[in-house]
């Protein structure tokens, strides 16, 4: 019979894993191995942090769970940045860690800490996995780990259940339900429809793990419907056509352009629309009458937004029951939207002749349609969101729900291991690559072409205007100057400034 690492790794591989990130300790040697051998590639990282964007990055590109694997104690406490992103940001994560024995625990501290109550509150589950049943875990984590709302579920791995003979029994596949059966409801949403002269649609981060894009950017064409993304589901519609309003969130100046729009709508379609990634100012940004449809994966519980009717269930199978029968007719006779892209267009320095901006569009221009880009957390990550055209889904990656700095770098690396055919840029602030430099040495030993841009400021400028909008001196966000050219160059890699 094969081992419980074995039959961990081989569960996963089946559920279409290819590629594990960490950094190895005694206590996952078997587990690695185990990966390996099942077709697994186990990247060493330089952090464990870092290991888990790398992870998320495999999962946006590939659509398979990604795979964490830390060591215990500080390996683990290492890794709760990354396991909270993927718990806010919607990202299916298996994190795997050693652990040991539960006799030698009740005997034994060095570093042995609670695991399973650190990782509870940022975990859809965490599990210990106890001889005789490894495989009813691991399929556990993964069906767990891909529920609405997706995220990361932990698996303690002891060293001895580890390399333990193992009963293995087959693995349970489910079916994703479809919402908006036929009914009183269903029939009120598509006459709403019928009857819309300004309709507008807001897809969400739901369109991108229920794989409804084309679903959603069907319907918005068919009906005429501009759409406004957030900034996870950027491209969902390419961001060059027509109906294409660009993403929202985190934006000042977009809201003042896309805020009134929204409100001078009709009817208004939420196709899988998660609010974690919008700040206040997109809290119920509709009238308390107005016209919503909501489809959305799990109920709304959040009370960011309400809709008049709510359907919960497969987004994309959910908008597509929406315009089932129902005739389109033109939309916005006034044009509104039209100037409001205009406006977009041109609300961002535009016609700049060099500037965070500028660098964005320029670097646009000279990747292709298909090239992939990751963005850090900062202040340029706000302005780049709004400038940056993304032409396909899952082609900016970045962290929208947590916003965590460092994530760039590791997000791009993932990117471009798995698909080594597409250009990848990532795009950082001089404070956040500086949390990951260690990172570069990956991207080495990797020997990946990743282009890393770099916006040097010496400073957290974010939190620098926010003091001083608050009428306060600058304390705790200066940076000393770094020579990021020469650190490429120490890298092995290519350095200019």
């Amino acid at each position: 019979m094969p081992s419980a690492a074995e039959v961990i790794a081989r569960r996963l591989h089946e559920a279409g894993c290819r590629y594990a990130f960490g950094i190895p300790g005694g206590e996952v040697v078997a587990l690695i191995d185990a990966l390996e051998r099942a077709g697994i590639a186990f990247v060493l990282t330089r952090h464990e942090n870092a290991a888990g964007f790398m992870a998320e990055a495999v999962y946006q590109r590939t659509g398979a769970p990604g795979v964490l694997v830390a060591t215990l104690g500080p390996g683990l406490a290492n890794a709760v940045d990354a396991v909270a992103n993927a718990w806010l940001e919607r990202v299916p994560l298996i994190f795997l860690t050693g652990c040991v024995d539960a006799a030698e625990a009740s005997r034994y501290t060095h570093q042995v800490i609670d695991h399973a109550a650190l990782m509870r509150p940022v975990t859809k589950a965490s599990f210990t996995v106890v001889d005789g049943a490894a495989d009813v875990l691991i399929d556990k984590a993964v069906a767990i780990a891909l529920d609405d709302h997706p995220g990361p579920v932990h698996i303690d791995l002891p060293i001895a259940t580890a390399t333990a003979a193992q009963p293995e029994t087959p693995p349970v596949r489910r079916v994703r339900p479809a919402p908006a059966t036929p009914g009183p409801d269903l029939e009120t949403a598509r006459a709403w429809l019928a009857e819309a002269e300004r309709p507008i649609l807001i897809a969400g981060l739901e369109v991108l793990s229920h794989r409804a894009e084309a679903a959603v950017a069907a319907f918005a064409a068919e009906f005429s419907v501009p759409v406004i993304t957030t900034y996870k589901a950027k491209g969902v519609l390419p961001e060059d056509a027509t109906l294409a309003l660009g993403g929202a969130g985190l934006s000042p100046t977009a809201d003042r352009h896309l805020l009134p729009l929204v409100g001078a709508s009709d009817l208004v379609v939420l196709a899988g629309y998660d609010p974690i990634e919008m700040r206040g100012a997109w809290r119920d940004p509709w009238g308390p009458g107005h016209r919503v449809v909501e489809f959305t994966a799990v109920a709304n519980t959040h009370y960011m937004h309400q809709a008049r009717l709510s359907f919960v269930g497969d987004v994309g199978a959910g908008v597509a029951a929406l315009g089932a029968g129902v005739a389109a007719r033109p939309t916005w006779p006034g044009h509104e939207p039209a100037r409001v892209a205009e406006a977009l267009a041109g609300a961002f320095d535009a016609n700049e002749a060099w500037g965070p901006a500028a660098v964005a569009r320029t670097v646009r221009r000279g990747l292709p349609r298909d090239g992939i880009a990751s963005v850090d957390s900062g202040a340029h990550r706000i302005l780049l969101s709004q400038v940056w055209e993304a032409y396909a889904p899952r082609t900016l990656l970045q962290s929208t729900g947590l916003c965590t700095m460092g994530c760039a770098l590791p997000l791009a690396i993932g990117a471009k291991l798995v698909e080594p055919e597409r250009p990848v840029v990532a795009f950082t602030g001089d404070a956040g690559l500086e949390m990951v430099l260690g990172e570069l040495a990956t991207l080495r030993d990797l020997a990946l072409p990743v282009v890393v841009v770099v916006f040097v400021d010496g400073s957290l400028a974010l939190i620098e205007m926010k003091q001083r909008q608050a009428g306060l001196a600058a304390a705790g966000v200066a940076l000393g100057p770094t020579d990021f050219a020469a650190v490429a160059r120490a890298f092995g890699g290519h350095g200019v400034t």
